[in-house]
């Protein structure tokens, strides 16, 4: 049963593949009805146009929820969208079912009490898709390749260069006259690679000519290690750096903080979080080793390892990583970066940027 209200509505839907369910109810917590929907942009807006005007409606950030976004936008809604780790609590409820998890969501953002996640504009979400669709294909190359290094190495073959995919390695690979099924295994593996890379090639071209315009793009890629590519996937997973506060908040957005857990007298801090985009801490520590010793961040990384061992080399990369995002933040927000080299004693020089990290 519906109950009359004229004040505006709060409403929560726990959003699935096929159906959702959504839950409306008052700034005060008084429940007005309960709508069970197949997923369609159609009935959506018809149950969101029963809450009057500009709701304020909060969704998980859960499997294809674009769509939902962008037709509860489009309706005149209030959009929140509530971040998975922050609502996780709902699982060890001894009642758990769809209702209950839409009216929660609708009381905690009533009550100001969600843990909101940014929900990126359009345009920065088709750079996400681009940047993170040739990611996958990469991969997948790598796989190719590593699958015919397999096949050698089952039949004893030792590769003769250091690239077996480049020019004289295809031609090695031609004269190699292997065995069935291996010889069929690895002409298919090959043909595969060879597509992949036309694909990808073809989306770093698209992905540049996306990003050209934006400012960000050109001023990241002064850092040392960052690239056209790189820099199309810093910029799309960090979208409107505004929503920071400063470079720290940042960083520990991205997952590159230690955790830290205190109880009374007893404090413990651990390995970074990496609760953030891991395709963003994929791209720093990318430009991390490609970046050189006389630069600001070799410079850091090379000091970690020679006062800790190289045992600590993967932590030193990770500082390392943190200060460049620093530096990212900077050029970002201020369309320049004050820090770009060391200075004659090999210690990076302490502006605004560096001692921020």
């Amino acid at each position: 049963m519906e109950t009359a209200y004229d004040g505006r509505q709060v409403v929560g839907i726990d959003l699935h593949r096929r159906r959702s369910v959504l839950v409306r109810m008052t700034e005060d917590g008084r429940r007005l009805g309960t709508a069970r929907i197949t997923n369609s942009p159609q009935e959506l807006r018809a149950q969101i146009a029963r809450a009057g005007k500009s709701p304020r409606v909060v969704l998980e950030a859960t499997f294809g929820w674009y769509w939902a976004a962008d037709t509860l936008a489009a309706a005149g809604a209030e959009v929140h969208l509530a971040h998975p780790l922050g609502v996780k609590a709902f699982r060890y409820r001894r009642v758990k079912n769809d209702e209950r998890d839409a009216a929660d969501l609708a009381d905690l953002l009533r009550m100001g009490r969600l843990p909101e996640a940014w929900i990126a504009p359009v345009e920065i979400r088709e750079l996400r898709e681009l940047t993170r669709y040739r990611q996958k294909l990469v991969h997948l190359r790598t796989s190719c390749k590593d699958q015919v290094h397999g096949v050698l190495a089952k039949l004893g073959v030792l590769p003769a260069c250091t690239d077996i995919f480049g020019v004289a390695g295809s031609a090695w690979l031609d004269q190699l006259g292997l065995p069935q099924p291996y010889a069929g295994k690895v002409t298919s593996l090959r043909q595969l690679t060879g597509e992949l890379t036309s694909e990808i090639t073809m989306l770093s071209e698209v992905i540049a000519d996306l990003a050209a315009g934006d400012r960000s793009y050109q001023v990241i890629q002064q850092l040392p290690g960052i690239g056209p590519v790189l820099a199309a996937v810093i910029i799309a997973e960090i979208g409107d750096v505004t929503r920071f506060k400063n470079a720290a908040q940042l960083c520990s957005w991205a997952g590159l903080t230690p955790r830290h857990r205190e109880s009374d007298t007893k404090v413990t801090r651990g390995h970074v979080t990496k609760q953030g985009s891991r395709m963003l801490r994929w791209a720093l520590i990318e430009a991390i080793q490609r970046a050189g010793a006389d630069t600001v961040t070799g410079a850091i990384k090379d000091a970690i390892i020679a006062r800790r061992g190289k045992q600590a080399r993967n932590i030193a990369k990770v500082a390392a990583a943190r200060r460049l995002l620093t530096l990212v933040f900077y050029g970002i927000r201020d369309g320049q970066i004050r820090c770009l080299s060391t200075t004659p004693g090999g210690s990076p020089p302490t502006t605004r940027a560096t001692r921020a990290a």
